[in-house]
């Protein structure tokens, strides 16, 4: 337990029922502990199998940091939504400081996505993540966020 809240686990349909990301565009594959409002921990499994990979790059196959930024704001969004607050409602990242990308992350690896919350103000503030691989930091950034209501498409 943390902050006196019990820790939370979530699986792939628990996920996509708090964010509207789908294959092939939905990259956390499960949440291991959550803290609404407090913290998250998620795992993302990388494998050669991604799209991607076919061309970033060959024959030395690297996640794209662009993609591994999208994984944190999932991550990010998770924590965010399991809040009672903001239910059924969608969170947007608004901006990205402070990012940093402190080692490569390939095939195989099994990338650990820790989430803080920072500042809260209304709906908007911001969450710092970080990502590890073997329990070494690869990637860390600060992410800004709105929450909004679900909005719905008609065409």
């Amino acid at each position: 337990m943390k902050g006196g809240q019990q820790m939370a686990q979530l699986d792939t349909v628990e996920i996509m029922n708090l964010i509207p990301n789908r294959y092939p565009i939905l990259f956390v594959d499960y949440v291991e502990d959550l803290v609404p409002d407090e913290s998250l921990v998620a795992t993302k499994n990388v494998t050669i199998n991604e799209e991607y990979f076919q061309g970033h790059f060959p024959g030395n196959p690297v996640m794209p940091g662009v993609l591994i930024i999208e994984t944190m704001a999932q991550a990010a969004s998770i924590l965010i939504l399991s809040s009672p607050k903001f239910a059924h409602k969608t969170a947007y990242m608004t901006g990205i400081d402070h990012a940093k990308f402190k080692r490569m992350v390939k095939p195989g690896d099994v990338m650990k996505i820790k989430v803080t919350f920072g500042t809260l103000r209304a709906n908007m503030g911001t969450v710092d993540v970080a990502t590890y691989v073997d329990d070494q930091l690869t990637t860390s950034a600060q992410l800004m966020f709105v929450v909004s209501d679900d909005e719905q498409q008609t065409n």
